[in-house]
């Protein structure tokens, strides 16, 4: 069963071809990042605006790179919320056209739950094609590292951790999903672009802080993040701020161009990621203990961090528990998450009507 799969939650534009909800035949992202970067974060105005100029370029690449005829596809996946409502109004409307003019089902899914399933694709040798203002190619690794297709079995905790959320949610099927804690304030891919834009690095500022951060000690300065009342939600609104105290009191500067950043500078950025990164896993473990399971699921843009990834695997080995990450390069908004939980709710009976709207909760 070959699935078509469109997401445009935010600012990319992505159209995936999978065939039976794990292989993906391909997947296809145009980004707008180039034109959000001056603004410091993702204008609505501009995704929607771009999505609607290259979502025919781009589900047509994704067909073609399938080497499928478009009337070869049985189903229409689309994410239809949370996400900006412009431009989820985009992708609804062109899988909706897709749908009626193929006479095939359309089904609008979750982005969040969207994330969870990037970690039963199965991607070996399998080209992604990212369409930017450079064109780049890009190619998955052809080793079979990711077989958590093969061995993530049900019910698992899972942290998706993204720019926009950061939920911990406990899964026990594809369509039983339940939220147990959810950030309360800031995402922590929210807390990462704010903390880099007061430290004059630039946006998006995940990758910055963990590129600078890698040369900064963490234990010279100390952050925290605030309490919270329920014990499994979040708080990343209060170290950000502390960040910002911490820098308007040591007077500084915005970092410097070409890596010439001080030592204090790395040293905020390291502080901040590993405080962060401790809440995240501190509180996975806990919904872990809580449920009695001894599988993590990660996912979403931030689960692609380095340091992340090394801080959860030791932690694992210690309690004994199973973690698992999709490719970094499925952790990013992309089509083939969407096209393979389609598929798999679709065969349990899943399918939306030509009325199907956004939903931003």
């Amino acid at each position: 069963m070959y699935v078509l799969g469109i997401e445009t939650s935010c600012d990319e534009t992505a159209a995936s071809i999978v065939k039976d909800g794990r292989r993906i035949l391909s997947n296809v992202v145009s980004s707008s990042l180039k034109e959000h970067k001056k603004y410091g974060g993702v204008v609505p105005e501009i995704a929607s605006r771009m999505q609607l100029e290259s979502i025919t370029k781009v589900v047509d690449c994704a067909v073609k790179e399938a080497k499928i005829k478009l009337k070869n596809i049985n189903l229409v996946s689309v994410t239809c919320g949370p996400g900006l409502a412009g431009s989820l109004l985009v992708g609804i409307s062109f899988a909706k056209s897709i749908s009626l003019g193929l006479g095939v089902p359309l089904l609008g899914l979750n982005h969040l739950y969207s994330h969870i399933y990037a970690n039963f694709l199965w991607c070996r040798k399998v080209k992604n094609t990212f369409l930017t203002t450079e064109n780049r190619t890009l190619e998955l690794s052809p080793k079979a590292i990711f077989l958590n297709a093969e061995h993530l079995a049900f019910p698992f905790v899972a942290l998706i951790v993204s720019g926009g959320h950061t939920t911990l949610f406990y899964v026990k099927d594809f369509d039983k999903i339940d939220i147990l804690g959810a950030t309360c304030d800031d995402a922590c891919g929210e807390a990462f672009d704010k903390v880099a834009k007061i430290l004059g690095l630039g946006y998006p500022g995940g990758p910055l802080i963990e590129r600078l951060a890698r040369r900064g000690n963490s234990k010279n300065l100390k952050f925290s993040c605030s309490n919270t009342k329920e014990l499994l939600d979040f708080s990343f609104s209060g170290i950000k701020t502390a960040v910002l105290y911490y820098v308007k009191k040591h007077s500084i500067a915005p970092a410097l161009p070409a890596g010439r950043h001080s030592q204090l500078v790395r040293d905020v950025a390291a502080s901040f990621q590993e405080t962060v990164i401790d809440t995240l896993i501190k509180k996975s473990l806990l919904a872990c203990k809580f449920k009695k399971t001894n599988r993590l699921v990660i996912g979403g843009g931030v689960a692609a961090n380095t340091r992340l990834r090394e801080r959860l695997y030791s932690e694992a080995e210690k309690k004994g528990l199973n973690i698992y990450f999709p490719h970094p390069k499925l952790c990013m908004d992309n089509a083939a998450m969407v096209a393979g939980l389609g598929y798999q709710l679709f065969k349990k009976g899943y399918k939306s009507g030509l009325d199907l709207n956004i939903d931003l909760n």
